[in-house]
């Protein structure tokens, strides 16, 4: 809103939205006289008035992230910012109100403050980590919001497979008949459900749908993963079994590195599929009874 006057008594002059761009002419105290691109001129709060350097920040991130894939979907539980890196400290411009449907894009890591501004020492814990996430608004705006002010938006007839696991994503693989409706079949990313861990997942399950109970089964599950995100999810031909669903993750090693692994479906079956020269894994080795 914009006002004629600083003053308690004051007529208000028109209205500016979140991200308009203002020109300012002067400031007092704890106000600044701006004139918005229309040519209407009033005074603003300070507090309520950023830098434009913080507005190109997030027009360069969206830039650089137009082509980074949707993880997958989720809503805001509360009113929340958009950040323009991981953290509370980091300039902020939009508003996502309670209830917003957001894509969700990346996830990173950063340090959670402490009360009071407390440092911590050389004999003190490291300060803990907070998970934040890359989403983009239904208006196109992109940034990093807090990730326990969003709930990943996963249908119910999985999410109560999740026991106790964080979700972290789901994905459509593909979609079944059964009778007169199609039901779609699910892959889904989970964690442990705590904060600051050094990778985006540790577990993948494909949920697949029995046609003839009419429920959901797991049909594939791993565990012990270091995955990162994204992943990537496709068709491909595969001869006499045709053209199945493919998905592929990205796990790291031990040594950091990254490596892709891909599987396809064949409802309701799972697979790894080996890449050229790839050799299959050895199973583990039986324990003889003494």
């Amino acid at each position: 809103m914009l006002r004629d006057q600083v003053a308690a008594v004051y007529s208000k002059v028109g209205t500016v939205r979140n991200g308009d761009r203002l020109q300012v002419l002067d400031r007092d105290r704890r106000f600044f006289k701006v004139r918005t691109d229309a040519g209407v001129e009033g005074w603003v709060e300070q507090r309520n008035v950023i830098p434009e350097q913080v507005f190109d920040q997030l027009q360069i991130l969206t830039r650089q992230e137009r082509n980074t894939p949707v993880q997958g979907a989720g809503v805001t539980r509360n009113d929340t910012n958009i950040h323009v890196s991981p953290g509370r400290d980091a300039d902020h411009l939009y508003i996502l109100t309670s209830g917003t449907k957001v894509a969700l894009l990346k996830r990173a890591t950063a340090e959670k403050n402490l009360p009071g501004g407390a440092k911590t020492g050389s004999d003190q814990p490291a300060k803990p980590l907070e998970d934040w996430w890359l989403i983009r608004d239904p208006e196109g705006h992109m940034g990093w919001v807090l990730s326990r002010m969003i709930d990943v938006d996963v249908p119910l007839d999985i999410a109560q497979y999740a026991e106790g696991q964080r979700i972290v994503a789901s994905f459509v693989l593909d979609q079944v008949t059964d009778g007169d409706r199609q039901v779609p079949q699910y892959l889904m990313l989970l964690n442990e459900n705590k904060d600051g861990l050094p990778f985006d997942y540790s577990q993948i399950r494909v949920f697949t749908w029995n046609v003839r109970k009419h429920r959901y089964e797991t049909a594939y599950r791993e565990h012990n993963l270091k995955g990162v995100l994204p992943v990537t999810l496709g068709k491909e031909n595969f001869d006499k079994e045709g053209m199945l669903p493919v998905f592929a993750i990205r796990v790291k090693d031990d040594n950091g590195n990254v490596s892709e692994r891909k599987y396809k479906m064949n409802t309701p079956i799972v697979k790894r599929v080996l890449a050229p020269g790839e050799e299959p894994a050895k199973p583990a080795g039986r324990r003889k009874r003494g």
